[in-house]
């Protein structure tokens, strides 16, 4: 593995080298085709980011290209943060490799039937039917707090179109309406 170590708005010590090395050994354990590993350490200068340590990589292999990026209030807890992602996104890129990878007779490694991820995309995984009452969009907000989820579909009473009522981050409600 060849890794290169640059720091931005910081001079980065042989220490925290050291540790970012032996952090990042343990790719190069999970990734034998890994080729060069960039690794940018910087401090962000802006007062208000009380996570201003970041680390950032970018790992190039025969395969895809990886990139993370993550920020605490400690370089080296940077570090293992950045280390558990790349693992993570290894170990997603391993699994996709092994699901598309053929048997020596050329029949896909599920079984016959399956079809390889590059053709399929993103998978429906759960279909569900269910009737779309006429309501208003409070009633729909009602609903969607009595059912507990994040969405819910309805057909709007005033207009008889089929709507969305969603929960948003910022604790308010969103409507969906189709536009004609």
């Amino acid at each position: 593995m060849r890794l290169q170590v640059k720091g931005k708005n910081l001079d980065v010590s042989d220490s925290i080298r050291r540790y970012a090395e032996d952090k990042l050994k343990k790719l190069d354990r999970q990734l034998h085709e890994l080729t060069q590993v960039e690794l940018e350490l910087r401090v962000e200068k802006n007062p208000s980011i009380a996570a201003n340590q970041v680390a950032e990589a970018t790992i190039w292999t025969k395969g895809p290209t990886l990139h993370a990026r993550e920020a605490s209030e400690d370089m080296k807890a940077s570090i293992d943060l950045l280390t558990e992602k790349l693992l993570r996104q290894v170990e997603h890129y391993r699994a996709k490799r092994r699901g598309r990878q053929v048997r020596d007779n050329g029949i896909p490694s599920g079984g016959p039937m399956s079809i390889p991820d590059e053709e399929t995309g993103p998978q429906i995984v759960k279909t569900k039917q269910f009737s779309v009452k006429p309501m208003s969009a409070e009633e729909a907000v009602l609903q969607l707090e009595l059912i507990g989820h994040d969405f819910f579909v309805f057909r709007s009473d005033e207009s008889g179109e089929i709507n969305v009522i969603y929960r948003r981050r910022d604790g308010g409600y969103g409507l969906i309406e189709p536009a004609d």
